[in-house]
């Protein structure tokens, strides 16, 4: 404990005399709590349980005012999905803060909940078992065409005409889409590969070629250009994740809760 015994002994002794009771019978081999001092030593742990849960209690509240929410995020969640939830959690929470870390891929989302430079990510689902996910949307992938006139719905034939703008960043997206042609027996080989998504809709937009994107990544779209769907539809899962069994603030879960409430 840390004390001398004649310290724990006068504290003893001090007790017993403010309860006028004896809680300790004292020989040379020990000392055995007496049938009182049991009752009263069970009802003084239930004291202290109870003052953990008033720290715990207090504990959170003070997070609830000063906590704060770190998110790894891509840029189309960024974009079209966060304004929405921040909003509507600082209006229910407005002690708490949120930090943005944006990445260019959702590989790099998960690497920083791994690290602990994150709390909460937006990611693909599925994802391994290190993590805890809870789906939020599924999401389309579009094709754009360059300004035309609108021939109804799009078929392989005229798809696969076309020469493909793509992004060599989103090597995992590109794969994507040539596994679900080729399901269909169809190739459609890229013929520009660009880095930024603004580069990639000025050649759409020029009659240069055509893209597949996920319709977030799509917005906002040139005007003239057109947006169809694949003659097979074809989606993606986003939804959020923790790092499983990690030491989170309440702040947190806060943020999940509103998050999960929201109809995305």
């Amino acid at each position: 404990m840390g004390v001398a015994q004649s310290t724990v002994s006068h504290a003893i002794a001090t007790l017993e005399a403010d309860l006028g009771v004896v809680l300790l019978l004292r020989s040379h081999s020990g000392a055995v709590l007496t049938p009182i001092g049991t009752q009263i030593c069970q009802q003084a742990k239930g004291v202290l349980d109870q003052l953990k849960g008033i720290r715990q209690t207090a504990n959170q509240a003070r997070e609830l005012h000063t906590g704060r929410v770190r998110i790894a995020t891509v840029r189309t969640v960024a974009t079209h999905i966060l304004p929405n939830v921040i909003s509507q959690f600082r209006r229910s929470h407005p002690g708490l803060s949120v930090d943005i870390a944006e990445h260019d891929l959702y590989a790099g989302v998960e690497q920083a909940l791994r690290e602990g430079r994150a709390d909460v990510g937006f990611t693909l689902l599925p994802v391994s078992s290190e993590f805890q996910s809870w789906e939020l949307f599924r999401e389309e992938f579009v094709v754009l065409l360059p300004p035309g006139e609108d021939q109804g719905p799009l078929t392989w034939e005229q798809l696969t005409s076309y020469a493909r703008v793509a992004n060599l960043r989103s090597h995992a997206h590109n794969q994507l889409v040539d596994v679900h042609l080729s399901r269909f027996g169809h190739r459609l080989p890229i013929d520009y590969e660009v880095r930024e998504d603004s580069t990639l809709m000025g050649l759409v937009e020029k009659g240069l070629g055509i893209a597949v994107l996920a319709r977030l990544e799509a917005e906002p779209i040139p005007m003239g250009v057109r947006v169809k769907s694949l003659p097979e539809p074809l989606e993606r899962v986003v939804g959020v994740a923790i790092l499983e069994n990690a030491v989170l603030p309440r702040a947190v879960f806060v943020f999940l809760d509103v998050l999960l409430a929201i109809s995305i």
